[in-house]
């Protein structure tokens, strides 16, 4: 019987998976663990499911000792986890991916017309009771008909936020990714352009690419100054593929006009000024907070888990 650490209460469904064949010890720290944490908690395990907050690195690893064999990030993401280091140590490392596509696109849709329709705003206008009766200019949005939508990455997320768009609005659609996907372009109207005509284009511009050296402050000042002044950013991949503090300059001087973010470069700290301003919505990164998707992912980490441990190959190795 192995011992396996969960850094942090998920769904029962995926614990339970594990207790049946398993020694499960769960940690009941309703927060991020520190690296030491980690290591005192889950010190002799043989397996740890993380979560994208637990920094999983070489000295976590060695910490907990040379008979860890399987690290299972409950997200899509493992930019904390030194997947290199883990290699030579010859720990398997796996992640869930797939199962939140729906539910990230779902939430992705639901902030571009939260933003453009002020929803957030009149919401608060209404509760402090400043609501008198209807004007004409009161809480002026934007329409998404004839707009266009950029997508910035054309992953699983990103083409299922294109495929929604274009069944149910009537947007012109385009996308930068450094791997073109010609096939879905004719099947759902969708245009490829390059990086910088994307950023000048775009009236919603929602942000769709993995946390890599490359895209770290991918949109920074630079490229929000490209962007229409009508323009809005959505962003629900990684925080710091956005620069915030940039962002924050452009909300405050109308270099934009609004953004809805769900991630945060340094979560869950918000740059100086963000929670301050009108023109964005903010949600603590929830997009894939549905009881459906977060049971999958329980299921899916745990089964990663049950086959390294049972001498199989995991569902989902991260290569």
């Amino acid at each position: 019987m192995a011992k396996i650490f969960i850094t942090r209460k998920i769904p029962d469904v995926g614990i339970k998976m594990l207790e049946e064949k398993h020694t499960v010890v769960v940690s009941q720290f309703d927060g991020v663990l520190t690296k030491e944490e980690i290591i005192e908690m889950g010190r002799g395990s043989d397996a740890v499911l993380s979560l994208l907050t637990d920094s999983m690195s070489a000295e976590v690893m060695d910490g907990i000792g040379k008979q860890l064999k399987v690290i299972a990030n409950y997200a899509v993401g493992y930019n904390n986890i030194d997947v290199k280091a883990a290699t030579e140590r010859g720990i398997i490392v796996t992640n869930t991916p797939g199962v939140l596509t729906e539910a990230v696109a779902e939430h992705t849709i639901a902030l571009l017309f939260a933003i453009a329709e002020r929803i957030v705003e009149s919401d608060e206008f209404v509760r402090q009771g400043k609501f008198v009766g209807w004007a004409p200019m009161l809480f002026l949005g934007s329409s998404i008909i004839g707009k266009t939508l950029g997508i910035l990455g054309l992953g699983r997320i990103g083409m299922e936020v294109a495929r929604r768009m274009h069944e149910g609005f009537d947007v012109k659609m385009i996308y930068y990714d450094k791997n073109r996907n010609e096939e879905f372009e004719k099947q759902w109207g969708i245009t490829y352009v390059d990086f910088e005509t994307l950023i000048r284009e775009s009236d919603f511009l929602s942000v769709h690419v993995p946390l890599l050296p490359e895209t770290t402050h991918m949109i920074g000042e630079k490229e929000m100054r490209m962007m229409k002044k009508t323009a809005y950013l959505i962003n629900t991949s990684r925080g710091p593929v956005v620069d915030e503090k940039a962002l924050v300059i452009s909300l405050k001087d109308n270099i934009i006009r609004g953004a809805a973010l769900d991630v945060f470069e340094q979560e869950p700290e918000l740059a100086p000024g963000l929670k301050d301003l009108a023109n964005v919505v903010l949600t603590p990164h929830i997009a894939s907070a549905t009881d459906e998707t977060r049971n999958k992912m329980s299921e899916m980490a745990a089964g990663n888990i049950l086959a390294v441990l049972d001498g199989k190959e995991p569902i989902n190795p991260v290569k």
